[in-house]
């Protein structure tokens, strides 16, 4: 806690009161497009992982069935 203190001291020694605001919503918009980003991504990987693992069970399903034929 101490240190973000420390931090917040020195940007307002660095930035001034008036600059910091705007140099704090900068930040702030960088890192929500950021985190959209990352959403946008994990989301595809989801997506793809979903269906490969629905793909492989479909094709388990079909080789047991042909199987489960062949036998019968």
């Amino acid at each position: 806690m101490s240190e973000i203190v420390v931090i917040v001291f020195i940007a307002f020694l660095l930035f001034g009161t008036e600059k910091l605001p705007e140099i704090l919503r900068g930040l702030g918009k960088g890192y929500r497009e950021f985190q959209k980003a990352t959403d946008k991504i994990e989301n595809e990987i989801n997506k793809v992982t979903d269906d490969v693992t629905d793909e492989a069970s479909k094709d388990i399903n079909d080789n047991a069935n042909d199987s489960a034929n062949r036998a019968g």
